[in-house]
């Protein structure tokens, strides 16, 4: 009988040696605990999803505000071109009135 308790002994102690130490569940548990982690940065909380809202609010401002400066941009140019076309007529104008003037004075000018 004594031979029969030494031989379930050692095959005991030959099972409990090939399972999980307490190290290896503790190793274990930590990348469980790490792949969890990785796994749960992937989510936005509440408080980063308001944050994200704000700042895409914000840039939707900026993008307003470019756009309507952008368009009193372009409306003070079209208003220089109309300007100087309007000048561009007038010089033209006044040019063929010298031109006149020179002729019924005698007047040569030069170029």
């Amino acid at each position: 009988m004594q031979q029969a308790f030494s031989e379930l002994i050692q095959y005991l102690d030959e099972k409990f040696q090939k399972s999980a130490s307490k190290e290896d569940i503790v190793s274990l548990q930590a990348r469980v605990d790490e792949k969890f982690t990785r796994a749960f940065d992937v989510f936005a909380t509440k408080d980063e999803l308001q944050e994200l809202m704000g700042r895409v609010e914000q840039l939707n401002d900026s993008v307003h505000a470019l756009t309507n400066a952008i368009d009193r941009l372009v409306k003070s140019v079209d208003d220089l071109r109309i300007e100087y076309s309007a000048m561009a007529m007038q010089l033209t104008r006044h040019e063929k009135w010298i031109q006149q003037l020179a002729e019924k004075l005698g007047l040569k000018l030069e170029q």
